[in-house]
């Protein structure tokens, strides 16, 4: 057998390998909302994937999402939420703070948001990666510093926007597996479905504001 057999034999093999890496697992349905997990090269932990459909326009989805006054439908485990910087329809900074059950040291985080919209499909992705060295390390807090999230809504009709969220996060300090394995599938879940409740509430108020 060449040379060049066993590269391309070696190569194809590599790739295999690379691609059932990154091939995501389906893990539950609920509400409407399929979670997911893969592996990350390298990581103990995995990444996770949240994938659902809103029956709201993909312009009034991104309008609360992008919208850094209008924050209740975040994690709820979020207990402090500062805006650093704000650029609308382009980029945000923001410094947020996690409250977690007791005896779990309380978490915090800096992120650098980056919005990109294409003109042409109306497609719209949020990309959120973690910004270390930005706000001083804070004694009774655990900083997180790798973190990973990207939202794409996508409309699939006048009034229907499909929605993705994948992420990466490492809770960092000593975290219980059974609180690692809750945050893997929960929060795509509890994101996804308060942005969809958030959806929900604004559109019956518009409807009750019409009829009054």
């Amino acid at each position: 057998m060449n040379k060049n057999r066993l590269l391309c034999i070696f190569l194809t093999l590599l790739l295999s390998s690379h691609l059932q890496a990154q091939s995501w697992n389906f893990i539950k349905e609920k509400d409407s909302i399929k979670i997911y997990t893969r592996a990350e090269a390298g990581k103990s932990l995995k990444s996770y994937r949240g994938v659902t459909d809103i029956n709201a326009p993909v312009e009034k989805i991104f309008t609360v999402m992008e919208d850094v006054n209008n924050t209740d439908w975040w994690d709820k485990n979020l207990t402090q939420i500062n805006v650093l910087l704000y650029e609308k329809n382009k980029r945000a900074r923001y410094y947020l703070v996690y409250d977690l059950p007791v005896p779990v040291t309380d978490r915090d985080l800096c992120v650098d948001v980056t919005v990109t919209i294409n003109k042409i499909t109306d497609e719209r992705i949020i990309d959120a990666v973690a910004l270390n060295g930005v706000i001083p390390e804070k004694d009774k807090l655990i900083r997180i510093t790798e973190y990973r999230q990207t939202w794409t809504i996508t409309p699939i009709g006048k009034d229907q926007t499909h929605v993705v969220l994948e992420g990466f996060l490492d809770p960092a300090g000593a975290v219980p597996d059974w609180l690692s394995n809750m945050l893997l599938t929960d929060t795509p879940f509890k994101a996804i479905r308060g942005l969809r409740e958030k959806m929900t509430t604004n559109g019956a108020e518009g409807k009750r504001q019409r009829s009054e």
